[in-house]
């Protein structure tokens, strides 16, 4: 189920505001972001889907207190106990 405008937008920016706090953002490759999201109970994935600007799907979420990332050419299929959250845009600090 994603979520539309105001509410992706302020998620986003509470998943961003927290990252700042902890400070840590882990990149990793998509089999490996699938492997950490198949083992949390209920994750909460926000999703950005490909843009004008951006020919990649990018995803985030957060595991035992870190936040991964990683991004795809082609859409993940997400396990069914998924909650997503559409995004317009997820930054990612490089």
């Amino acid at each position: 189920m994603g979520y539309a405008g105001g509410a992706a937008g302020a998620v986003a920016a509470a998943i961003a505001e927290a990252i700042k706090a902890s400070g840590a953002i882990v990149r990793v490759e998509p089999r490996d972001f699938m492997a950490i999201i198949d083992r949390a109970e209920k994750p909460l994935v926000v999703i950005c889907r490909p843009s004008f600007w951006s020919r990649s799907f990018k995803y985030i979420s957060s595991y035992k207190g870190l936040a991964f990332h990683t991004k795809s050419s082609a859409e993940l299929r997400l396990p069914g106990n998924c909650e997503l959250i559409t995004a317009k845009d997820i930054s990612v600090p490089s």
